[in-house]
């Protein structure tokens, strides 16, 4: 008789443990889908794989819950997961995007018109940074992490990064007052 209470209790522990990482996992999801999803589709530009990568980073924090001990690095964990299965795709094919497809991406912003157009212009010379530049920009600008949050998901030097964000910025920045002069001249 106690064989068989002592059983029920380590169910019972079981069951709550698994209840706990259930409802824990649920929260991740539901708080950090959408800026998950929104990296995902910059780093790779297609709605699908951006859903599928997403929804594989997401069964890989899954498996690997019980390793996150803190809460609040849960973004900066998922964003590493992402990129690591982000990197996975190309060791398994090598995609081949067109320029083409580059200027078919569909755009999550909404708006008039004009705004519509510099928001296409801007993501298209975002994409056009070197992926050294492009990678902090986006997880300073979409993913909302600091220099040092960045320096940790990408391995590097928090000062590395800080030049990083510099140069992405002002790259950019040329880019699109030569778009608008080009514009002006052409206008």
């Amino acid at each position: 008789m106690l064989k068989h209470f002592r059983n029920k209790k380590a169910d019972s522990t079981v069951s709550i443990d698994m209840i706990t990482k259930q409802r824990r996992y649920e929260s991740l999801v539901r708080a950090l889908n959408t800026d998950i999803y929104r990296y995902a589709y910059w780093l790779c530009g297609d709605k699908h794989v951006a859903e599928d990568v997403t929804q594989e980073t997401f069964l890989r924090a899954w498996k690997a819950l019980d390793s996150l001990k803190d809460d609040k690095a849960a973004k900066a964990w998922l964003i590493t997961i992402l990129r690591r299965e982000n990197a996975r795709r190309f060791e398994r094919k090598q995609f081949d995007y067109s320029d083409i497809e580059q200027d078919h991406l569909e755009d999550v912003f909404s708006g008039s018109n004009e705004q519509h157009a510099e928001q296409h212009l801007l993501r298209r010379q975002i994409g056009n940074l070197e992926m050294e530049y492009r990678e902090p920009l986006l997880l300073q600008v979409i993913g909302g992490f600091t220099g040092d949050e960045i320096a940790s998901i990408l391995d590097l030097n928090r000062n590395t990064v800080m030049t990083r964000l510099f140069r992405a910025r002002n790259q950019l920045k040329e880019a699109m007052e030569k778009t608008e002069t080009r514009g002006l001249s052409h206008g």
